[in-house]
């Protein structure tokens, strides 16, 4: 029996997301994400910002959104063992925000795109 779980939720408590903007599209192609291990993409966004975000990935991954409010973390976007997905979220709060995937026992290559937007004006 594995115990993985603990593990990113450990790493998200201590995490406490690093962030930076992103005033670019980010495209990754390729990205190796071991068995259970985290891939992170942390930036910050502005009350009214959405991100867009695109994922595919060769194994099923446990992908979401967050943020950190206090000690608890955040998840306004969860999807467990998925292998690809595409959408957008709306910041609501000014502050940090961080899209996760995390890989299962046989490990994933991840394609992402991430864009954030300001609000329509």
């Amino acid at each position: 029996m594995t115990c993985a779980r603990p593990f990113a939720i450990v790493a998200l408590a201590v995490c406490a997301c690093a962030t930076t903007p992103l005033s670019a599209p980010k495209v990754v192609r390729a990205f190796p994400l071991p068995s259970y291990q985290i891939q992170e993409e942390c930036f910050t966004l502005k009350e009214g910002d959405r991100v867009e975000f695109a994922y595919k990935s060769t194994e099923p991954v446990d992908f979401n959104i967050h943020y950190h409010e206090g000690q608890a973390v955040v998840m306004p976007i969860s999807r467990e063992k998925s292998r690809e997905d595409a959408g957008f979220y709306t910041a609501q709060l000014a502050q940090g925000y961080c899209l996760m995937w995390e890989a299962g026992a046989p490990g994933a290559v991840i394609d992402y795109r991430i864009l954030v937007k300001p609000p329509a004006s």
